[in-house]
Formats: C-alpha cells, sequence, structure tokens
C-alpha cells in the first residue's frame, strides 16, 4: 500500500488531488489547472450549458478535468449514460473511474489486479473486491454522484508495475480525514483528563509511600527487638546451663566413697538431674511462646 500514491485533501482542491491520483504522480498544481480553466472559451461552456448541466462550477470543473486529461490521451464517458449503458461492459473490465458529488470529485483506480478508492478524503487508498465493485459505484449513484469512466491508455506507474506480481491485503479501512481528527482530539483530551487526575493525587500519593516506609521500618525494628529478646534467652539459658553445672558439683555431698556407695551416687545424680531437665523444658516451652506471640502481632501489623 506505501507504493500507491494518495493525496490527501488540502482546502478545495479535489480536482488536484483527483487527477493527481489517477495519474498516480504530482501531474497537476493548482496553477496549472486555473491555468486550463481560463483557457475556457465561450463555445466549449455552451456546449457544456447545452448538456443539460446546470451548475456553473460543475460544468468548469468538468471541463477542466477533460482538458486535463486529454494531454495524456484520455476521455472521460459518463457512467449512467444511455450510450454506454448499452455497451453493457462489466464494471470491472474498465480501468479507472472518476466520481463527482456536488464539488467534491475523487478517483477509484485499478492498480495491478486490484481495485482501490483514492478519495483524497480518505487517510489512505481503500482496498475494494471486485465483487463490491458494482455495489460500491450503485450506491454512489444513489447517493447522487455522477460517475465516469476514464477511456484511454494510463501513464505506467510503480504501484501498477508492483500490484501486477502480487495482491495486497488490508486488515483495516482507512477513515475519514475527518474521523480521525476527532479520535486524535479524543485521545488528547483523555490524555489530558489522566494528566490532571496524576497531578491531583501525586501529593497522596507520596503520603501512601512514606506511610508505607514508616510502617517497614516499625516492623523492621520489631524485628531487631525480637532477635535481640531471643539472644537474650539464649544467653539466660546458656548461663542457667552452666550454672546447673556448677550446683551439681557442689549439691553433692563431698564425701568419701566409704559413705555413701557408688548406687547412692547414680541415684542422687539421676533424680537432680530430673529436676535440672524439667526446669529446662519449662524454661523452653517459655521461650516458645514468647516467640509464637510475637510472630502473631508481625503478622496482624501486615494485614493492616
Amino acid at each position: 500500500m506505501e507504493s500507491i500514491f494518495h493525496e490527501k485533501q488540502e482546502g478545495s482542491l479535489c480536482a488536484q488531488h483527483c487527477l493527481n491520483n489517477l495519474l498516480q504522480g504530482e501531474y497537476f498544481s493548482p496553477v496549472e489547472l486555473s491555468s486550463i480553466a481560463h483557457q475556457l472559451d465561450e463555445e466549449e461552456r455552451m456546449r457544456m450549458a447545452e448538456g443539460g448541466v446546470t451548475s456553473e462550477d460543475y460544468r468548469t470543473f468538468l471541463q477542466v478535468i477533460s482538458n486535463a486529461l486529454k494531454v495524456w490521451g484520455l476521455e472521460l464517458i459518463l457512467f449512467n449514460s444511455p450510450e454506454y449503458q448499452r455497451l453493457r461492459i462489466d464494471p470491472i473490465n474498465e480501468r479507472s473511474f472518476i466520481c463527482n458529488y456536488k464539488e467534491h470529485w475523487f478517483t477509484v483506480r485499478k492498480l495491478g489486479k486490484q481495485w482501490f478508492n483514492l478519495n483524497s478524503l480518505l487517510t489512505g487508498p481503500e482496498l475494494i473486491s471486485d465483487t463490491y465493485l458494482a455495489l460500491f459505484l450503485a450506491q454512489l449513484q444513489q447517493e447522487g454522484y455522477s460517475i465516469f469512466v476514464v477511456k484511454g491508455d494510463l501513464p505506467d506507474c510503480e504501484a501498477d508495475q508492483l500490484l501486477q506480481m502480487i495482491r495486497v491485503q488490508q486488515m483495516h479501512r482507512p477513515k475519514l480525514i475527518g474521523e480521525e481528527l476527532a479520535q486524535l482530539k479524543e485521545q488528547r483530551v483523555h490524555k489530558t483528563d489522566l494528566e490532571r487526575v496524576l497531578e491531583a493525587n501525586d501529593g497522596s500519593g507520596m503520603l501512601d509511600e512514606d506511610e508505607d516506609l514508616q510502617r517497614a521500618l516499625a516492623l523492621s525494628r520489631q524485628e531487631i527487638d525480637m532477635e535481640d529478646e531471643e539472644a537474650d534467652l539464649r544467653r539466660a539459658i546458656q548461663l542457667s546451663m552452666q550454672g546447673s553445672s556448677r550446683n551439681i558439683s557442689q549439691d553433692i555431698p563431698q564425701t568419701s566413697g566409704t559413705n555413701l556407695t557408688s548406687e547412692e551416687l547414680r541415684k542422687r545424680r539421676e533424680a537432680y538431674f530430673e529436676d535440672a531437665m524439667g526446669e529446662e523444658d519449662m524454661l523452653q516451652a517459655a521461650v516458645t511462646m514468647s516467640l509464637e506471640t510475637v510472630r502473631n502481632d508481625l503478622k496482624t501489623e501486615g494485614k493492616k
């Protein structure tokens, strides 16, 4: 599609766009078309009036376009005229059409083996299938368009040569230029509204970030305090065990073996260790309960 020449609408230059899109190049300028219009003599104007066409602008534009095409050996034939209709020519066997409604003119042309609507009011060429072409032209006629068949050999162009070898597919049809501008304007409005919302929420967003940071620091301090408490508990347990070891030797009577038998010494040691281990289990249980309480507090704070 990039190889297809397509002039978009600028001001009231639709006749220029129509001819250049037909010939696939920048062949005519407003100055050249104005020069052709001034060359029309009174006799030609009279012939146009005899054709039953009442609009002066219509007659002028039609004659200007006709004279411009004569340079290339091309002529226009009214598509719905009795003379042409008697020929019973299938539209797909033609090469191009020029369509007019009021002051707007545009070209429908075959490039390669496919038809394209080269209306300058569109954002790009519109692909028209062979089966849809006749319906498209009939629809234009119902809307009040005058349609002309372009007869003669069109100049060679790059798009026609390229599309003789390949066929193109069009996923999205082009929009009218006005619709595209309206859509772009709407997008700009939405973007502006979004920027305003973001600016309005900027301060509160920063406050939320500060609150999250303070909460994270508080949790971090709690974790550090918990680790310190665990370390203190471990040291207390260690000191307790060390003290218990010393008390074992102190509590055992310092008597000679003759006073206590080996069996009596063994029983006393077992009884002491049972008491010592009972205290250690109680201390460990207390430590475990303390740790569980801290963890539950941290989870509750995290959910908030």
